[in-house]
């Protein structure tokens, strides 16, 4: 069991504990919600595991390491930034897809790159934005982050 988990565990059991506390049903409403939640989820993680185990035995390591390893540089590096933006979903899907081409050879520049572009520029964060805040708050936002994910993925490249 990792760090994580332990935290995780110990968190809610906490809050468990301070809705219990409040004796008005609290801890019941809380743990129907995580059921309801992770039956939410649920379709969602098991998809994304599934896609990220086939991504690891269907696409060849070498193919990985020649377009995203280490020795690809700054193409590794540009894919990287790209893919991120095309990468749809939250942490729970992307998370699994992103260590998965990771543990297939890909370089960590270009890892790097990956998950600043999906973190800034996802396409599918973008739709949302442009819808709530507008496009003229998401096009300044846009073209102050662009750089980032190539940046940041070249600078990991050149230092480790």
């Amino acid at each position: 069991m990792n760090t994580v988990v332990i935290v995780l565990i110990i968190l809610a059991l906490f809050l468990f504990i301070v809705a219990y506390k409040k004796d008005d049903g609290s801890h019941s409403k809380g743990i129907n919600q995580a059921y309801k939640n992770l039956v939410n989820m649920m379709p969602l993680l098991i998809l994304a595991f599934i896609i990220a185990g086939f991504l690891q035995v269907v696409v060849p390591p070498e193919l990985i390491q020649s377009w995203l390893g280490e020795e690809a540089g700054l193409k590794g590096v540009i894919i990287g930034s790209l893919g991120g933006v095309l990468l749809p979903g939250g942490p729970y899907i992307a998370f699994p897809v992103i260590a998965a081409i990771y543990k297939s050879g890909a370089g960590l520049g270009t890892v790097i790159a990956f998950v600043v572009s999906w973190a800034m520029l996802s396409l599918y964060q973008v739709v949302f934005e442009l819808a709530i805040l507008g496009p003229r708050f998401t096009m300044l936002r846009l073209g102050l982050v662009l750089i980032l994910p190539p940046l940041s993925g070249m600078i990991a490249y050149l230092l480790f």
